[in-house]
C-alpha cells in the first residue's frame, strides 16, 4: 500500500464522492448489469457511462479518475466487451482505514 495515492485519489471532491457513491450503488445508480451475461456477475459494480452521467464531468475526466482510484486500490473492475463496471475495493479500504487509524 502506497498512503500517498491514496491521498491524492481523495484530494478532489469528485472522485471522494465517487468513492462515496459507491459505497451504496443501488441509491445513487440506476440497476446495472444490462451489459453483462447472465452467468457473469459483479455485485456493486457501475458501468462507467453511469458514474459520468452522476459525477456531470467528461467521458476522458471520469476515465481518469477512476484509473487513480483503481491503481491507489480503492476500486477494482470488470471489462465486458465495450463495457467496464467499477465497484469499491472493500478488503483495501478496511486495510487503509486500519492504516490511517494506528499510523497517523
Amino acid at each position: 500500500m502506497e498512503p500517498i495515492n491514496v491521498f491524492k485519489a481523495l484530494s478532489n471532491e469528485t472522485r471522494l464522492n465517487i468513492l462515496k457513491w459507491l459505497k451504496e450503488p443501488e441509491n445513487h445508480f440506476p440497476k446495472q448489469g444490462a451489459h453483462l451475461p447472465k452467468e457473469v456477475s459483479y455485485k456493486g459494480g457501475v458501468c462507467v457511462g453511469d458514474i459520468q452521467e452522476k459525477a456531470n464531468v467528461s467521458q476522458s475526466t471520469v476515465s481518469s479518475y477512476l484509473n487513480l482510484m483503481q491503481k491507489a486500490g480503492l476500486l477494482e473492475s470488470i471489462r465486458h466487451g465495450q463495457w467496464t463496471y467499477y465497484r469499491r475495493n472493500e478488503d483495501f479500504i478496511q486495510q487503509f482505514a486500519k492504516y490511517f487509524k494506528t499510523e497517523i
